[in-house]
């Protein structure tokens, strides 16, 4: 005998709650997939966990989580006048409420319980309802929506800053601290993110510690406790800009905002007036003169740009100040490692299946989401055919789409970097590698299931010293960082042309013509063969001639990834923190070889640098102190400096700067260093461990030993050096070369195809546009934001970041 709906609904009444001011309801948008309350079925929000999904996937949840209450959602469009008039914006934002109002459609909305698996429906509101069943319902709808929220929030924020009470008569001491432009760390501990500077005194501090344990470890809160002083600027928020900077006040214990701290800056070496006065009226002048056209050439702007629709070409939403975001997660998802790892081979119900109680906060089912919604074409429609309700008679057909808002996953990925879930613009580099470090940890458990591997490869460094003998040093990477050798320049007639004349315009007053500016001109093999050339080490102390001598630092490629991702250094830092972006063309062709960078190794001829030390200190290995100072004046520990340069054999600032950031949470980085270092005893019970994964000892020993006791690493170690013993290898010595490549790393021949570009428009990383161009099914395609179509003149030249993928055959 089939239940009544009522009696139904009474028996499930232990699966219905009534939400809590703390409870996070979304009621925007389906967690698993981009479907709406305006989508075909609606949204269907469970009234115990409070999360949203479409109709494809709420039986998805009801057999995972056996919760069978639901409020369902659905918006039909309203019929509105073509005459209705435009609000008023009272908010800096786009799609909030007070924001610009983009005389976007209305809509009728329609609520009702439903039960599964039946899909019994029961109207709402209805005072036959069950009390807690209405109060429950009512509290959802009446509730800010997650999604909502946290974009408000992110808006607002921003037009809330007062000028500081403390800001006037800020006391300044420490007379001759100087800040470097880059290199910060903790002055109380190794954190070298989210860190503070004291207008005060000068010291670099961490800022809080959140409640999840990441952030930092509450130093520079705790200084001022001790000492009073009350404003702190959060260092990487500094641009010209200055009013952008991020000030905190402890005393009123708020964002605000330090009308002198062009001032309060320079008392420290960061000479802002200096930038206000000379770079903006010359370099940055000509650049904002540039910029219409750099806009109009990446955008394509006044071109007939064919709007393209289906799998493969769905438009990310604008978040705010999302496109790099956007511009990255389109090319990194247009390869065939990612594709494959979260649209191929999983679909969205395994990946739910597998993801904890909420799904919203899973990388992995936040990536199947935002991979099966732009990949699988279901939402690369033109707008007009999206809307089932669209009122034919007055509704003209658009060639747009509307795209898809990549929220929860900027929420997921944000997370672990505070930075990225603000409505800041950021630099696409330091996304994309936030990004694939955080894929990386997630995949750590199924190495072989990582796409990130795809991008990752080895740089191997050969010193050699004027005794002939040579040192190696080797790190992993995912983009080979290119500095732009403007001297390379194929045009350089044109461009003292250009100059005489914008000499001569000058001396009339007059400023060149965007028409007339002529930018240099440089060929993508001149960048690369100036990473691979041959510098200059001076100072450099060899262990065979036992005195300090020039040496030459060659660079190498050990493996060749499949994906290669070039990143061109067009901004650069000047002195007196006066940030440049170089006005500079790069000549890139569709195909490339880098077959002549790769690293030959230890040759059978070459003799290795002994790992002797100086005679006059035998107790220490000796460092180069030149090295350590400018590593310390950064704000780095002593000690940990002096390791760096030791482990890298005294080959150079980046060097030990490197070997710096990639050992800081070694377990022994704060341990003495002593002559016999890479020799020390290993805990027994590490080594007991390693043998129980079936290695022999002696390997497992030498593994320990090499990764300074980490299990994981000595783990890593013994994989790529699958021949190693004792006898046949030192594995404490620096100048290890046996194993060519490490066994997690992709190789094959050295021939590229381009397939992305992603493009930056404006003076820095920290402001501006970004834009993809992909190559897709043999043509060049245009990704700009929920913009997409096909290029007709695709800015090959202009490009900040280039993805190459590895030809075969």
């Amino acid at each position: 005998m089939e239940l009544d709906p009522m009696d139904l609904l009474r028996s499930n009444l232990s699966r219905v709650r009534i939400p809590e001011p703390t409870n996070r309801i979304y009621k925007q948008e389906c967690c698993i997939s981009f479907q709406t309350p305006r989508s075909e079925g609606g949204l269907f929000i469970d009234m115990f966990n409070f999360l949203a999904f479409g109709k494809e996937c709420v039986s998805w949840n009801f057999e995972k989580t056996g919760n069978a209450v639901y409020l369902h959602i659905k918006q039909t469009k309203k019929m509105v006048p073509e005459d209705r008039p435009l609000k008023k914006p009272t908010l800096l934002a786009i799609g909030v409420d007070g924001g610009f109002d983009n005389n976007d459609t209305e809509y009728e909305e329609t609520r009702s319980i439903v039960i599964l698996p039946q899909y019994v429906s029961l109207p709402f509101p209805s005072v036959e309802l069950p009390e807690k069943v209405r109060l429950a319902a009512d509290g959802i709808l009446l509730a800010e929506g997650a999604e909502r929220k946290e974009q408000v929030a992110a808006w607002t924020a921003a037009d809330t800053k007062q000028v500081s009470a403390y800001a006037e008569n800020l006391q300044q001491i420490g007379d001759g601290v100087f800040i470097p432009p880059s290199g910060w760390k903790c002055s109380q501990c190794d954190k070298m993110d989210n860190l503070w500077l004291n207008l005060t005194d000068g010291v670099i501090l961490c800022g809080r510690k959140n409640w999840d344990g990441t952030g930092g470890n509450n130093h520079a809160i705790e200084h001022y406790k001790k000492t009073g002083y009350p404003l702190a600027v959060k260092l990487g928020t500094i641009t010209t800009d200055i009013e952008s900077a991020d000030v905190y006040s402890y005393p009123e214990d708020d964002s605000v905002l330090d009308p002198l701290l062009a001032q309060h800056l320079a008392f420290f070496g960061i000479d802002f007036s200096s930038l206000q006065k000379t770079e903006l009226t010359t370099a940055e002048r000509e650049l904002d003169q540039n910029t219409n056209f750099d806009w109009n050439r990446i955008q394509e702007s006044g071109q007939e740009v064919e709007p393209i629709f289906g799998p493969g070409y769905t438009g990310l939403v604008n978040l705010g100040n999302s496109c790099y975001l956007a511009a990255t997660m389109q090319v990194v998802f247009s390869t065939q490692s990612f594709s494959s790892r979260y649209y191929i081979n999983q679909n969205l119900k395994k990946a739910f299946e597998a993801a904890p109680a909420d799904p919203t906060v899973d990388l992995n089912m936040q990536l199947t989401k935002l991979a099966h919604g732009l990949l699988s074409g279901k939402y690369s429609i033109p707008a007009s055919e999206n809307d089932e309700n669209a009122n034919v008679a007055s509704s003209t057909k658009t060639d747009k789409q509307e795209g898809i808002p990549p929220r929860m996953f900027k929420a997921v990925i944000a997370a672990s970097h505070p930075e990225f879930s603000s409505m800041r613009q950021q630099d696409a580099l330091e996304f994309f590698l936030h990004f694939i470090d955080q894929v990386e940890r997630t995949n750590s458990a199924k190495a072989e299931l990582d796409p990130s591997r795809s991008f990752k490869f080895g740089i191997e460094d050969r010193i050699m010293c004027s005794s002939g003998k040579v040192a190696y040093n080797r790190r992993n990477d995912y983009t080979l960082s290119l500095n732009i050798p403007l001297h390379e320049a194929t045009n350089k007639d044109e461009l003292e042309s250009f100059h005489k004349l914008k000499a001569d315009k000058l001396s009339e007053g007059k400023e060149p013509s965007s028409d007339e500016i002529v930018r240099p001109r440089v060929p993508l093999e001149a960048c690369l063969a100036n990473f691979s050339a041959p510098e200059e080490i001076h100072d450099f102390y060899s262990t065979a001639l036992k005195t300090k001598t020039t040496a030459l630092k060659t660079a190498g490629l050990t493996s060749f990834p499949d994906y290669l991702v070039l990143h061109m250094r067009k901004f650069v830092m000047e002195a007196g923190w006066v940030p440049k972006k170089l006005d500079v063309y790069i000549d890139v062709p569709d195909i490339i070889d880098i077959s002549h960078m790769r690293s030959k190794g230890h040759q059978p001829e070459e003799e290795l640098l002994p790992d002797a030390v100086p005679e006059e200190d035998s107790d220490k290995p000796w460092v180069n102190e030149e090295i350590v100072s400018q590593l310390v004046s950064m704000g780095f520990n002593h000690i940990h400096c002096q390791k760096a340069a030791l482990n890298t054999s005294n080959a150079g600032v980046e060097e030990a700067m490197n070997w710096l950031l990639s050992h800081m949470d070694d377990p022994d980085i704060d341990a003495p260093i002593s002559k016999g270092q890479g020799s020390q005893s290993v805990d027994q019970s590490k080594v007991d461990t390693l043998i129980s994964f079936g290695f022999q000892e002696d390997v497992a020993r030498k593994a320990l030993e090499a990764s300074n006791g980490d299990i994981e690493k000595a783990t890593d170690w013994i994989f790529s050096n699958p021949d190693a013993s004792v006898s046949s290898m030192d594995a404490s010595s620096s100048n290890t070369t046996s194993v060519p490549n490490g066994a997690d790393l992709p190789d094959g021949g050295g021939k590229y195809r381009l397939i992305g570009i992603v493009s930056h428009i404006g003076t820095s990383t920290q402001c501006g546009h970004y834009v993809a161009h992909i190559r897709k099914d043999g043509r060049w395609v245009i990704f700009n934001d929920d913009k997409v179509g096909a290029s007709i003149n695709p800015p090959k030249d202009m490009g900040y970041l280039y993805f190459f993928e590895r030809l075969i055959g």
